[in-house]
């Protein structure tokens, strides 16, 4: 290698060592540099161009407008049923101290997203809407509220976009808080669980149930040590995704624990049932031997005695295999289970949670305890089946609200239509006009049809000598002269039958 002149002959051995090793070092970084700007110019240089690719964040994604509607659809159904059971809507912000956060998610614990120290506060965006409730209630001394809060939630998990598991992703929450007799508000969660499956017609399902004192108890007569109970409890949470054989080997293998012990909990995680399955176990000598199993099995009785006047126990089943690794879950756990067949795999994830009680008394400074029951609904998942079902029947989703069509047959009639669509509008009636002076009848029929807009009125020369307006059906072209007020009036009382209004007839247009 070209030593530069800066090694000169006249100097000292040690001296000339030390500076050629110098130069030899700058040589080698120069041809670093001049590597990283050669392949800087085959990228694109400095203009920025073919560098940046526009795209969406990993575990997130865009909803267009008809994804939306159907989006809405389910928002509306969820939020309509919460406030059918007498909910009422907080909000909290979307992070938290992360102190709020620490602690309370188990092994989960490490998919929160922790936001950078800006030389403040050290802050976590909010896993779940759940801990940022029971940090909302020990604030403000809450100790009796029934509230529904819909909002995102983030988790920095692997996604899984076909089955709806994002990295940014709604919750639909709905949680009764306060001193109420046992079981009673858990009831409540299932029925509202049961009523919502139903009404978004996504398929058969069931509604898993269990007890964490029950899985507690099963834990300790089994011989798993105190302090694998909720390592355990997470591995076995695993058994929706994972046969038993693989579930048992992270047990054995992973967690520490005998394959005796693990063959024990394998005998009671495969039973299924109903109130028969719960009297059954209070007559186990194995559970007899656990305080706690005993009290989870006989409130698992009175829960199916009140879900038998709530008429759902044919969709409701006990079933020890369910778990949460949660650590603030104390009681009644529950989950939604979409059973049909022929669905495309998503996750089973649909309505899930349970009771919670010594969660808030985590953030009460004198640890008052507030009971909690609740459920939270995964919209995102319940949503990749509707899409899916959308896609599937080609049914075409309208996605605006657009009641008419504001049209105009000739020239030269745009302040017409603005004075009709502003009557229309100051009437509360959903209408919509097309932003072109003159534009043609045929296109704005078009887009009339391409939206879905049920009627339209159309505004001529003749129709403004004679003080009315043309309203013409769009799907079958049916078409009556009728008085602005007219219009107007039957908007506001019955937009359906507008048409049969004006001739006595039985037929009607259908609005969205």
């Amino acid at each position: 290698m070209f030593c530069p002149p800066c090694c000169d002959d006249d100097d000292d051995d040690d001296d000339a060592a030390v500076r050629h090793k110098t130069c030899v070092c700058v040589l080698q970084i120069d041809e670093e540099v001049a590597k990283l700007l050669e392949l800087k110019a085959q990228i694109g240089g400095d203009d920025g161009k073919n560098q940046f690719v526009l795209k969406t964040a990993k575990g997130t994604r865009d909803y267009n407008p008809r994804q939306m509607a159907i989006r809405e659809k389910v928002f509306n159904t969820i939020i309509s049923c919460f406030k059918r059971h007498g909910a009422e809507t907080i909000d909290t912000p979307v992070f938290e101290l992360k102190e709020t956060l620490t602690g309370k998610y188990g092994e989960d614990s490490k998919l929160i997203y922790d936001l950078k120290d800006q030389g403040g506060e050290l802050l976590s965006l909010r896993y779940d809407l759940t801990v940022p409730f029971a940090r909302y209630l020990a604030m403000n001394k809450i100790t009796n509220i029934k509230r529904y809060h819909i909002a995102k939630v983030y988790r920095r998990d692997n996604p899984a976009m076909t089955r709806g598991r994002y990295r940014e992703f709604y919750q639909c929450d709905f949680d009764i808080a306060g001193q109420y007799d046992a079981m009673i508000p858990d009831a409540e969660c299932l029925k509202i669980v049961h009523e919502i499956l139903s009404e978004l017609e996504l398929g058969d399902f069931r509604i898993k149930v269990n007890d964490r004192r029950i899985l507690d108890g099963m834990f300790a007569v089994c011989g798993v040590p105190d302090d694998k109970f909720r390592t355990i409890c997470s591995t076995v949470d695993k058994l929706d995704k994972m046969a038993w054989e693989d579930v048992k080997m992270e047990m054995v293998k992973e967690k520490g624990l005998s394959e005796e012990v693990a063959d024990q909990i394998g005998e009671y995680v495969s039973m299924q049932g109903g109130m028969d399955l719960a009297e059954r176990l209070l007559q186990d000598q194995k559970m007899l031997q656990s305080k706690q199993a005993c009290a989870g099995l006989s409130d698992i009785k009175l829960l199916f005695s009140y879900l038998q006047l709530f008429q759902v126990t044919d969709k409701v089943v006990f079933d020890l295999s369910l778990a949460r690794g949660l650590d603030y879950y104390t009681g009644i756990i529950y989950e939604g289970v979409l059973t049909q067949a022929g669905v495309a795999p998503v996750s089973n994830e649909r309505g899930r949670r349970g009771s919670y009680d010594g969660l808030v008394g985590m953030f009460d400074p004198k640890g008052r305890k507030v009971p909690c029951v609740g459920v939270s609904i995964g919209i995102e998942r319940i949503f990749s089946i509707l899409e899916q079902k959308a896609e599937a029947s080609a049914q075409k989703v309208r996605t605006t609200e657009v009641q008419v069509m504001v049209a105009s047959a000739q020239k030269n009639l745009l302040e017409e239509r603005l004075r009709l669509i502003t009557e229309l509008w100051n009437a509360g009636i959903k209408a919509e006009v097309m932003h072109k002076k003159n534009p043609k009848l045929l296109s704005q029929l078009q887009h009339c049809e391409e939206s879905g807009i049920p009627l339209v009125a159309i505004l001529g020369e003749q129709e403004l000598k004679d003080g009315v307006v043309k309203l013409r059906v769009v799907a079958t072209r049916e078409e009556v002269r009728l008085r602005e007020s007219f219009i107007r009036e039957s908007f506001r009382r019955r937009p359906c039958h507008i048409i049969s209004d004006s001739h006595d007839t039985n037929r009607y247009c259908h609005l969205k």
